[in-house]
């Protein structure tokens, strides 16, 4: 068996924890219809920070959850932004 290397790691990360964030995202918003429990603002935003942006804004997408506020709105895309931009970075100076 070949060993993972940083490389595969990081990107098996990012599959989780995006699946694990647009999951959530879906939660919510049942919770929310059926008004029990809510998964708070802070995790969910906490989840994009910690790599699950994509999933966050696909989330909100597909679920048509958290939409019009504007924390979410702007917030995610600009984790989105942050991200790339750190990746591109890393990508290419590491």
């Amino acid at each position: 068996m070949k060993e993972l290397n940083l490389l595969h790691i990081v990107f098996i990360y990012f599959a989780v924890i995006n699946a694990v964030t647009f999951f959530m995202y879906g939660i919510d918003k049942w919770k929310a219809k059926k008004s029990k429990w809510r998964i708070s603002e802070v995790a969910l935003l906490g989840l994009a920070v910690l790599g699950g942006s994509i999933g966050a804004w696909l989330g909100m997408k597909v679920w048509h959850h958290k939409t019009l506020h504007k924390k979410f709105r702007y917030g995610v895309p600009a984790i989105i932004i942050v991200q790339l931009a750190l990746s591109v970075y890393l990508l290419y100076e590491c």
